[in-house]
C-alpha cells in the first residue's frame, strides 16, 4: 500500500530545499482552491539568475498547489495567479497547460516538473513582449540619428580649396623670410626649401638669428622663394582637406542644434 502522506512530505521538503525563499506555505483561503488542506505557493520569474528578480522583472507568477489525498496517483489541485503584469487570459491559458501536464505525469512527484514548465512558458511569453518593445526602441533610435550635412567633395571643390590652401601657406612662409631675401636677384637666391631647411626660418621667427648671419644673408641676398618648393603631396592635402571639411560640418551641426 502506497504511503501518500510520506511521499507528499518528502516532495515538500525537496521543494523547500531547492526553491528556498520562492517557496512558501499559504492559508487555504488565499489559494483560490476549494480545499482545507495545506496549500503552497511558488514564485516564478522569467529569469534564471540568482539576483533579486522581483526588483528587475515586470512579470511575476504565483503557482499554487495542494496535494490531494491520493497524490501522486491523482493530480494535485492547481491554481495560478499574477503577482505582477500577467493578464487573466494568459493565466487561463497557462492553467490549462499545467493541468494537462499533471494528467500526463500521474504516478510520480510532479510539482517541480510543473514549476519548470510554468517558468519556461513565462520566459517565452516575456521574451516575445520584450522583443516587441526592443523593436519599437530601435525605430525610435533610427529617428534620432543625426545625419551630417555639408558640401560634397568633388574634384572641383578640392582643387579650389587646394589653390587657396597653397596661397595661404606661401603667404605664411613669406612672412618668415627677411625682406632682403624677397628682393634679391633671382640668380643669387637660395631656394625657399633650402632656406627653411637651414633652420634660419625658425631662428628668424624667434628673433634669435645672429647679427653676422643676418648681415651675411643681406649681402648675399641668396634666398629664392619658389612656389614649387611648397607643393605638398596630393594625398596628404586631400586628407587635410577632408579633415577640415569634417570639422566644419560637425561645427555646423552643433550650431544648428
Amino acid at each position: 500500500m502506497t504511503d501518500y502522506v510520506q511521499e507528499q512530505e518528502m516532495e515538500i521538503a525537496a521543494l523547500e530545499a531547492i526553491l528556498m525563499d520562492d517557496f512558501k506555505e499559504i492559508h487555504s483561503g488565499q489559494s483560490g482552491l476549494s480545499t482545507s488542506s495545506r496549500c503552497f505557493q511558488i514564485s516564478i520569474y522569467p529569469q534564471d539568475d540568482e539576483t533579486d528578480e522581483s526588483a528587475s522583472n515586470p512579470v511575476q507568477l504565483g503557482l499554487i498547489f495542494s496535494h490531494t489525498e491520493r497524490y501522486p496517483d491523482e493530480p494535485p489541485l492547481l491554481n495560478v495567479k499574477s503577482l505582477q503584469g500577467i493578464s487573466a487570459e494568459d493565466l487561463k491559458t497557462l492553467k490549462g497547460k499545467l493541468e494537462r501536464e499533471a494528467s500526463d505525469n500521474l504516478g510520480m512527484a510532479m510539482i517541480y516538473t510543473l514549476f519548470t514548465s510554468a517558468k519556461e512558458w513565462l520566459s517565452e511569453r516575456f521574451a516575445q513582449d520584450s522583443g516587441t518593445y526592443n523593436a519599437a526602441e530601435d525605430e525610435i533610435a533610427k529617428d534620432e540619428v543625426v545625419i551630417p550635412h555639408g558640401e560634397p567633395v568633388t574634384t572641383e571643390t578640392f582643387l579650389a580649396w587646394r589653390e587657396r590652401f597653397e596661397a595661404e601657406l606661401a603667404l605664411e612662409r613669406a612672412k618668415l623670410m627677411p625682406e632682403s631675401a624677397l628682393t634679391a636677384p633671382k640668380e643669387k637666391k637660395l631656394t625657399g626649401r633650402q632656406w627653411f631647411e637651414s633652420g634660419r626660418a625658425a631662428a628668424a621667427a624667434r628673433g634669435t638669428l645672429p647679427i653676422s648671419e643676418e648681415s651675411e644673408e643681406e649681402d648675399e641676398g641668396d634666398i629664392d622663394f619658389d612656389d614649387d618648393d611648397f607643393e605638398d603631396d596630393e594625398e596628404d592635402m586631400l586628407e587635410h582637406y577632408l579633415a577640415e571639411k569634417s570639422d566644419s560640418s560637425s561645427h555646423s551641426s552643433k550650431m544648428t542644434a
